[in-house]
């Protein structure tokens, strides 16, 4: 069954969109427990000195450079009754789950080469887990929905569900995590969120779509160069820009969250935690909800370009009331506005991901949607484990002290102005560097018809020729001369021998 029909017969309706969300549940939340809890639980709990606590996950996503351009290559290359990202889906689902599990199983000793080289191994362990899940998923909605505008709709409601997912993975941990110094809590929550992990992620199996279609022939050799042959697209560079600098400037907000309420205002105790958490995802979820029709009316550039400046200035006002003993209400307000703000800028991520394939088919002339999206799925791990390690190595910079922690005792006066300093100034930074590469990001719906247009062009489909301000918008938007676009010098993959419907 080709793409239209199956479209045609399953629908695109709400519930439709729903069940293809699902799996972003895992996505979006998966990496909010782990950016907010896994060093604290190996600095806290187990007591990791802080710096080698930030080198665990910066081991995982360095992994991550060798098996996310391979899975992106294997799905390319897979051929399989369900559809190859289905299957990966499924079988991720269940790797992942099963991995992240053990990441929080409690090594009953205190010598930090052992605690350092299991819990090294166990974020591996769930990196490759994560990969093989994440990377068809963020490839699967190209195969599915050729329009713009429903690509858009479908993102959207995969966002909601990466907030939903944040919002349980941030409150469920807080409510079970009485004491940051107990370990065996955290166990308990990593149980409690497997299965709901592995219960979405199975929802979006059974119920998504894919075009069938001839798989690509490569070799996993040719992984490695094939990922780097799509920064020969200038929207796909751009779009790396604006991911790297949107997500990791929440994942600092995530990771330092509990210092920041615990160490500086010294409010953990009295709920400030959960307080700041259920005002940052709700405002989210409300954002998105209101994003997204206005990100289909306007353009997926548009939210970046109004969400940026809102998160930037909402975090800034953070600076007035960061100090033990200041009002909760004035920062639970700028954080209700960086939820707004980061609302518009996720939205856009996702839906600007699910048009990359086709900018690179325009390049390319090989449609590899698994290939862009293990690049692009990298590239998010990778500054993932940047960001956690940065936290580390920055809060050993300012002087913190995990034995102090581990002990329950407060950390200096300078280590609690240094946290502040970077739980404000390094997502600032971030969300700018984002705004940067928004700003010159060169496509809207009126640019992406004109790809789709010239891709059937090339395939023979229509047979009207391009006019000049068609070609002057395909070299803007792929940064390739005209001439030089549909040319397989770009990758060594070999093109099937047949399209298959």
């Amino acid at each position: 069954m080709n793409q239209e029909t199956a479209g045609a017969k399953i629908g695109y309706g709400v519930g439709r969109r729903l069940m293809y969300g699902m799996a972003e549940f895992f996505g979006g939340g998966v990496f909010v427990v782990i950016n907010t809890f896994f060093t604290v639980f190996l600095i806290k709990a187990l007591g990791v000195p802080a710096a080698l606590a930030g080198i665990i996950p910066l081991v995982g996503h360095i992994w991550d450079a060798i098996t996310d351009p391979i899975m992106g290559n294997i799905t390319d290359r897979t051929s399989h009754r369900f559809g190859p990202k289905r299957f990966y889906i499924l079988l991720g689902s269940i790797v992942s789950v099963l991995t992240f599990i053990l990441m929080w199983v409690h090594i009953n000793t205190t010598n930090n080469t052992l605690l350092f080289i299991y819990y090294a191994l166990s974020y591996v362990l769930f990196s490759t887990g994560f990969t093989i899940l994440m990377v068809p998923y963020n490839g699967l909605l190209p195969d599915m929905i050729d329009d713009y505008g429903m690509r858009a709709r479908f993102s959207n409601v995969r966002t909601i569900w990466s907030t939903l997912g944040a919002m349980v993975c941030g409150l469920v941990p807080s409510l079970i995590i009485k004491d940051n110094t107990e370990a065996g809590a955290y166990l308990k929550v990593a149980l409690i969120l497997g299965v709901f992990f592995l219960l979405t992620s199975l929802v979006t199996f059974v119920s998504t779509w894919e075009k069938r279609k001839e798989p690509v022939q490569s070799k996993l050799s040719e992984s490695f160069s094939q990922a780097g042959s799509t920064l020969h697209n200038k929207s796909f560079k751009l779009f790396l820009g604006i991911y790297l600098g949107g997500q990791c400037g929440m994942d600092f907000v995530s990771g330092l969250a509990v210092y920041y309420v615990d160490d500086v205002l010294n409010g953990y105790e009295n709920g400030y935690f959960i307080y700041l958490m259920a005002v940052l995802l709700i405002s989210q979820l409300v954002g998105m909800i209101f994003w997204g029709p206005v990100m289909v009316k306007k353009s997926k550039k548009f939210t970046v370009l109004v969400g940026g400046p809102m998160r930037i200035i909402a975090t800034l006002g953070l600076l007035a009331f960061s100090y033990e003993g200041a009002p909760i209400i004035p920062v639970l307000v700028c954080t209700g506005f960086v939820g707004i703000g980061n609302a518009a800028t996720l939205t856009s991520i996702f839906a600007i991901l699910s048009d990359m394939a086709d900018v690179d088919e325009l390049v390319t002339s090989v449609r590899r949607p698994g290939v862009v999206s293990g690049m692009a799925t990298f590239v998010r791990k990778i500054s993932s484990g940047l960001s956690a390690s940065g936290i580390g190595f920055l809060l050993s910079a300012v002087g913190y002290d995990a034995l102090l922690a581990s002990s329950g005792a407060r950390q200096s006066l300078a280590t609690q102005k240094g946290i502040v300093y970077i739980f404000v100034f390094a997502p600032v930074i971030l969300v700018a560097i984002m705004l940067i590469c928004g700003y010159l990001f060169p496509i809207t719906g009126k640019e992406f018809k004109i790809i789709q247009t010239d891709i059937a062009r090339r395939k023979g489909e229509i047979t009207t020729p391009a006019t000049e301000e068609e070609k002057l918008i395909c070299e803007k938007v792929t940064g390739v001369s005209y001439e030089n676009l549909w040319n397989a010098k770009y990758t060594h993959f070999k093109k099937p021998d047949k399209a298959v419907d």
